[in-house]
């Protein structure tokens, strides 16, 4: 059994249904698996800590915290820093980790695992001194088996020790942060058990009337004697109800590995598609008489998806464009740890714009995330890494440093890991990868990984995301046609000609611009499966001092709508839109904004204005003056005005077949006389993946957001919540995350609440000289 120091705070660990510890707790394990959240009260500390694997190490001295933890995000940033503009200029260098925790003396005959969802990089594990080993790929999840180094007994200490290595730099061409900057679990199985990802469901048949599951359950014999167990797979669906079980028996030797195969067959399944993504469980029993010796639940979908060289995406039997974007892992003012409300509410932005899929861009990505992606209806193409053998500027000191020798651990590991997410429906094995791909040696690279991805999930085509291939000619050579999906970056009439060269390629843009003929090479070939902006959501990194974020994004680090965002929603939202937006200087200089106050009133009066429009129609108003309306344009263009610039109301209202349908309104603001607080949610949980938005502005006296406001806004927050992190979105801004103020940009910043309170209420002012100060309240729920 398992004894677990902590705080006072109540903690909830997400996805972990089995256990929450409150204060100094002991439970009693099953018969059969137990699991246990393992995220909390660590100490850490960042510095090359000599002798921390030991486990008399004093370690009184170090910080306590709890995990996922990213301490790189702590800052500061720093123009010398070694990361470079791959990493954000933000901190590297290497940190420990350590932690306490007893086990009963009756799972002495059982297995204890320890598993990771990601270390950021280059970890290196012990426990009670023993070395574990080592991962480098700051990415992957990974486990190891404790059972043969712990100490059993309620008053045996054992120590688990962790060292990170984040200063081989620059290892990224984009932030990775650093630290045990996922969740952690340990788990308790009888020496008989599940191996770790061992049940994979998946349907060779999926119509409305029918479906084949098929389901292989594998299983690993660490006792001392043979064994003869019976598996009992039931299928549950999302009402909890069972629909069918089947069970097989069989023997299995000590030390043995024994891999069931078991077709299930199910009538009238609920399918899972992008508007209503049904869900199923396996519930796998193992016996060995009436004794359970492990269960364990897998989440599945059933549903038929397919590419055609000449229709493009089929899901279900429906033809559907892929309306994608590339997002890397971190969230802004959170780094690379995560809280899984945060990535909610990023994809439900995203959904506003009509995305429906993903690109994890060049990585594996939390587990948590593709559970989003399987929730919300997302389709996911899951990548595997950046680089092969061959370097890239401003990441030399990446993955190619350890593709030879961990590719095919890593890439097994990440596959048998996310294979049974419905949302995944294609494997990319690389990004631009700049290895000679016009000899064999480069053919058997791509050639190995697909054939390993076909082994072990050979229901999903495998891409990887060409670049230049009109001078790396892999379309002469031979190379694309081993690609189950042509994936390129780019250049779409390229690919576009590729396939009229070869109209058997199955393509896709694996990577692609905003420009208006990137989005014309999608909408007008049928062909063409779909397209993975560049980028969905502005990241921290890949940016030249003084910028430290890529700001290329339909929505700023905070979540804010830019002109990118309004622009594409006109183009792939199946409801009405309409959105204004103006050149930010006179004459058509500057930036795109989305209102109606210059920043200088005496110099401007030739506003340039665009409308971004999905609608048959659109009339322009400029205080209550029709500028006239403008149809549709053929290509999707958007509808242009010259404008003398007026203080007071720019008005465009839209209309499909003469019936208004959308609207938009900017007026002009005054000076700015109070702030205005809202949160994304007002209800919020003392659990680590919950946090709530608060968005501030500051209005004039009616109203009216002042959006060239730049004041600095204080926080306070009441003793039951905390702040994990403040942003404006501003791509130069280099303020510390974790504070208590933030300047507002173009008038608006936010403040990313956490809870440490089981109930009660968090209340939170926010303050500024001059300004009429304001206050919001969250409520604490279970």
């Amino acid at each position: 059994m398992i004894k677990l120091r902590l705080t006072l705070k109540e903690i909830l660990c997400a996805f972990l249904t089995l256990i929450s510890f409150i204060g100094q707790a002991q439970q009693q394990s099953s018969s059969s698996r137990s699991t246990f959240c393992f995220d909390i009260d660590w100490h850490f500390i960042k510095e090359d800590a000599k002798g921390a694997e030991i486990s008399a190490f004093d370690d009184s001295k170090w910080r306590t915290i709890d995990v996922p933890h990213d301490w790189s995000i702590e800052g500061p940033y720093d123009v010398s820093s070694p990361t470079s503009r791959g990493g954000g200029y933000l901190p590297s260098g290497i940190g420990w980790y350590r932690k306490s925790f007893s086990i009963n003396e009756k799972d002495a005959k059982k297995k204890i695992f320890i598993e990771f969802d990601g270390v950021m990089a280059n970890s290196d594990v012990w426990i009670n001194g023993c070395h574990l080993g080592k991962r480098p790929y700051g990415y992957i999840s990974f486990s190891y088996d404790l059972t043969d180094h712990l100490k059993f007994g309620k008053d045996e200490k054992n120590i688990l020790s962790v060292r990170v290595d984040n200063s081989i730099q620059p290892a990224s061409r984009y932030y990775t942060g650093a630290g045990i900057y996922r969740h952690v679990r340990l788990v308790i199985t009888n020496p008989l058990h599940i191996d770790q990802w061992g049940v994979y469901a998946s349907t060779s048949i999926a119509t409305s009337k029918k479906a084949l599951v098929n389901v292989e359950t594998s299983l690993i014999n660490q006792s001392n004697s043979s064994t003869t167990v019976t598996l009992e797979t039931s299928i549950v669906d999302q009402t909890g109800k069972i629909v069918t079980s089947k069970e097989v028996k069989q023997s299995i030797s000590a030390g043995q590995r024994l891999l069931l195969n078991q077709n299930i067959e199910i009538s009238n399944p609920a399918l899972w598609n992008l508007d209503q993504p049904n869900l199923y469980k396996t519930k796998t029993l193992i016996r060995s008489g009436k004794t359970i010796l492990d269960e364990q639940t897998t989440v599945f979908g059933i549903r038929e998806s397919k590419f055609e060289a000449a229709t493009g995406y089929w899901l279900n039997g429906k033809n559907i464009k892929i309306k994608g974007v590339c997002l890397h892992h971190d969230a802004g003012a959170l780094g690379s740890a995560v809280p899984l409300r945060a990535w909610e509410r990023r994809l439900e932005l995203l959904k506003q714009i009509g995305v429906n899929a993903i690109r994890t861009s060049h990585n594996p990505v939390a587990p948590e995330f593709l559970d989003l992606c399987d929730k919300m209806g997302f389709l996911v193409m899951d990548e595997t890494c950046d680089t092969w053998n061959a370097a890239k500027p401003n990441g030399e000191k990446g993955y190619n440093l350890n593709f030879t020798q961990w590719w095919e651990k890593d890439t097994r590991d990440m596959v048998l890991r996310d294979r049974n997410h419905p949302s995944i429906i294609i494997y990319s094995v690389g990004n631009e990868i700049h290895d000679n791909l016009n000899d064999s040696t480069g053919f058997n690279k791509y050639k190995n990984q697909q054939d390993l991805i076909h082994k072990l999930d050979p229901g999903r085509p495998v891409t990887m995301a060409l670049f230049r291939p009109g001078q790396s000619k892999v379309y002469d050579n031979g190379f694309a046609d081993k690609m189950d999906i042509v994936g390129q970056n780019y250049r779409e009439n390229e690919l576009v000609v590729a396939h009229n060269t070869k109209p058997e390629r199955i393509v896709i843009g694996t990577e692609n611009g905003h420009t208006q003929l990137a989005w014309l090479a999608l909408r007008d070939n049928p062909f063409m499966s779909g397209q993975f902006l560049w980028v969905g959501i502005d990241y921290l990194g890949e940016a030249q001092w003084p910028e430290i974020t890529f700001g290329q994004g339909l929505f700023d680090r905070t979540g804010g709508w830019k002109q990118l965002g309004y622009q594409r929603q006109s183009w792939w939202s199946e409801k009405p839109v309409v959105h204004i937006v103006r050149k930010e200087e006179n004459a058509g200089l500057g930036a795109w904004v989305a209102n109606w106050t210059p920043t200088d009133f005496g110099t401007y009066d030739d506003g340039k204005v665009q409308v971004y429009s999905n609608c048959d129609e659109v009339e322009l108003f400029l205080n209550g003056r029709s500028l006239g309306s403008k149809a549709k344009p053929a290509d999707d263009s958007p509808r242009s005005w010259d404008i003398t610039f007026e203080k007071g109301s720019l008005k465009a209202v839209a209309k499909n077949r003469g019936k208004e349908v959308a609207s938009e309104e900017h007026k002009t603001a005054g000076e700015p006389v109070k702030i205005v607080l809202s949160a994304d949610k007002l209800t919020i949980s003392n659990n680590w993946d919950d946090v709530s938005y608060v968005t501030v502005t500051v209005v004039d006296t009616n109203g009216i957001v002042c959006p060239n406001s730049d004041k600095l806004i204080s926080f306070n927050v009441s003793e039951s919540g905390f702040i994990a992190g403040v942003d404006n979105g501003d791509i130069t801004s280099h303020e510390l995350y974790q504070a208590s103020q933030r300047h507002l940009y173009r008038g608006r910043c936010i403040a990313i609440i956490k809870s440490k309170s089981s109930n009660g209420k968090i209340k939170l002012k926010a303050s500024s000289p001059g300004l009429e100060e304001a206050t919001i309240t969250l409520d604490i729920v279970k």
